[in-house]
């Protein structure tokens, strides 16, 4: 998927929240290349009594919107080939 595109889109999402503030700047960056995931981190700020409020509606508009934009969650994968051992 397009790191690019997580990236601009989770800018957009934290500015178009009213509840994140304009200062200090909203990161997004590269965390992790895990062995099933790459993960993106966004760091935004809100005041206290708003951070549960904004940390759901965020995870639920990223849940909705990135599959719509191409982008997809990965999942854990195992691939099994079984080959017949005809020599036993």
């Amino acid at each position: 998927d397009d790191i690019e595109t997580a990236k601009q889109s989770l800018l957009r999402f934290a500015k178009e929240e009213s509840k994140v503030l304009d200062e200090p700047a909203t990161y997004v960056g590269l965390h992790l290349l895990n062995n099933s995931s790459v993960d993106v981190v966004m760091q935004a700020w809100v005041k206290t009594d708003d951070f549960n409020d904004v940390l759901y509606s965020m995870n639920e508009r990223i849940y909705k919107e990135f599959g719509a934009q191409g982008l997809n969650f990965p999942f854990p994968q195992m691939d099994v080939h079984i080959k017949k051992d005809i020599n036993v």
